[in-house]
């Protein structure tokens, strides 16, 4: 029986999370503690799924197989793991994996250099229709890509670190279809929304967040054809994410690199350098 705790349980993966343990589909996994800088976020999942309170983040030090956080605010994410990084266990990290460059590399070279293997970022990365159009690209089903376009919401104005909170899950969704090669990027925001270019090597993408929906899309234009999803969320969508889990707990090597699970960071803050320059930006280089 692997023992991990849950820290930063106010949004609904710590939900989801609990919620497919509960129903049997991880006997090997026990939650022995959650905790919540909101109280009444931290007591409702007590109620729900009888699971222990944590009085401070750091009180299962020594006592777990692994970690799983899942703060809203990136900010609380170096934060929570770094009283459990000595053990070297692994660890799930929810989107957005920090809110700034710095903090990302430091976070980073921690893990690489004390063996922690990690998992998690957005869960938009590993829907169907996100795979199969990595896969439409990646195999030029319809011929060389010219170009795409991503749909997601976002909330600038959120409490929990404004435009950080919700930006991963279109950089994700992005990356996972035309890959990590950024290049630079250039915005334009407008009242009820962001629209912004990627530029890459070979093409450019049309990326757009919108507030106050909660739809996501995106497209991919080859020389022959168009291919265009709509990104869909059913009650297994959080298993991938277990999945990722239950194999580091069981010795898996890590799926990503360092770098590569802190990019979307760095996409992240060009675009908000971007906003302030009104002019391209270039996404930073990662150095570990």
């Amino acid at each position: 029986m692997y023992k991990i705790v849950i820290l930063g349980c106010e949004n609904s993966h710590a939900n989801n999370f609990l919620r497919l343990i509960a129903e049997g589909h991880y006997p090997e996994i026990e939650v022995i503690g959650i905790y919540s800088n909101e109280p009444e976020a931290v007591q409702k999942l007590h109620d729900q799924f009888g699971a222990p309170i944590l009085a401070d983040y750091a009180d299962a030090v020594g006592k777990v197989d692994g970690v799983m956080i899942t703060a809203r605010h990136g900010d609380n994410h170096y934060k929570y793991a770094k009283p459990y990084m000595d053990a070297g266990i692994p660890m799930f990290i929810d989107k957005p994996i920090t809110c700034t460059e710095e903090e990302a590399v430091a976070f980073m070279r921690e893990a690489r250099d004390r063996g922690i293997r990690l998992c998690g970022g957005s869960t938009c990365a590993a829907l169907a229709e996100t795979l199969a159009l990595a896969e439409t690209a990646k195999t030029e089903a319809l011929g060389p890509v010219r170009g795409g376009a991503v749909v997601s919401p976002y909330h600038p104005a959120s409490p929990y670190g404004g435009f950080t909170f919700y930006a991963q899950h279109l950089i994700e969704i992005m990356t996972t279809v035309f890959g990590e090669g950024v290049r630079a990027v250039r915005t334009d925001r407008r009242e009820g929304g962001m629209t912004f270019t990627a530029r890459y090597d070979a093409f450019s993408i049309q990326a757009t967040y919108l507030e106050g929906i909660g739809y996501y899309s995106a497209s991919v234009y080859g020389k022959k054809g168009v291919r265009h999803e709509i990104l869909q969320f059913t009650p297994d969508s959080f298993r991938h994410e277990m999945n990722d889990m239950l194999d580091l707990l069981r010795g898996e090597p890590m799926k990503r690199s360092y770098e590569s699970f802190i990019y979307p960071v760095f996409v992240m803050n060009a675009l908000m350098r971007a906003q302030e320059q009104n002019g391209w930006e270039p996404v930073n280089g990662i150095e570990l």
